[in-house]
């Protein structure tokens, strides 16, 4: 499984394709079920790509169950740095997920059929959020969000929006921001391995390695169709050749 992230129009996104997302749905569900106080699960290193726009570096994403966890921005700052020592594992988590599977089919079956439940009261949102904390992109919630999320998350499919599926992790309800969206690709490991080359070249160049951030960002993305195009070729022609 691998997973980036980025920020973009004020959203924190987690950026996946299919499995990522199957993964996900599956950490958030058990995660809404646990009842070990301090329970944290983090996606870090060596799960994480640059992410598949411009190649910047990945933030560490940390999922919380908001009434067993109270991760602060120290805690945060601690645990990403332990991330990056080698440690020896303690163990096997046995990881259970349970119903999961059975729910997003009763929400396929929703989706097909137009015959939507009965309205229920939307999940407590008082402790929810999808922020950045001590450098981790930290998704809370109670259980009754996290297993929406994960519902919403599992059900994603590449092959609904050719090839890119999305869906809004909303904290606020009914009105209020929209604070983080899981967004997949078919295509996501070719998508970073283009900008990976994109921002390897962009920033070979001294001058505009010299520019902000954000104009640098706008070269990789523009300059990511020519490399596309140039792998198109490269095989185009080991394909006439062979």
């Amino acid at each position: 499984m691998r997973f980036s992230t980025n920020r973009y129009h004020e959203t924190w996104h987690i950026l996946s394709d299919d499995h990522g997302a199957r993964v996900l749905g599956r950490l958030l569900w058990g995660l809404s079920f646990q009842r070990r106080p301090g329970t944290i699960v983090v996606i870090g290193p060596p799960h994480l790509d640059p992410n598949p726009f411009d190649a910047e570096p990945a933030t560490p994403i940390a999922l919380v169950h908001a009434d067993l966890t109270v991760l602060t921005p120290e805690a945060a700052r601690r645990l990403r740095h332990l991330l990056t020592a080698p440690a020896k594992p303690d163990g096997t988590v046995r990881w259970h997920a349970w119903g999961l599977d059975q729910e997003a089919a009763r929400f396929h079956r929703f989706r097909e059929t137009g015959e939507w439940p009965a309205w229920e009261p939307r999940p407590d949102d008082r402790r929810s959020a999808v922020e950045r904390i001590g450098g981790m992109l930290v998704l809370r919630g109670l259980p009754k969000r996290l297993r929406e999320w994960a519902v919403y998350v599992a059900m994603l499919d590449s092959g609904r929006r050719d090839g890119m599926d999305y869906v809004y992790l909303e904290t606020i309800w009914p009105i209020g921001p929209t604070d983080g969206e899981v967004q997949i690709f078919r295509n996501y490991r070719q998508r970073v391995s283009v900008a990976t080359v994109s921002r390897r070249e962009i920033l070979g160049d001294a001058d505009t390695a010299r520019l902000p951030p954000e104009q640098i960002n706008e070269r990789i993305w523009a300059y990511n169709s020519l490399v596309r195009a140039r792998r198109h070729r490269k095989r185009a022609r080991a394909l006439a050749c062979s």
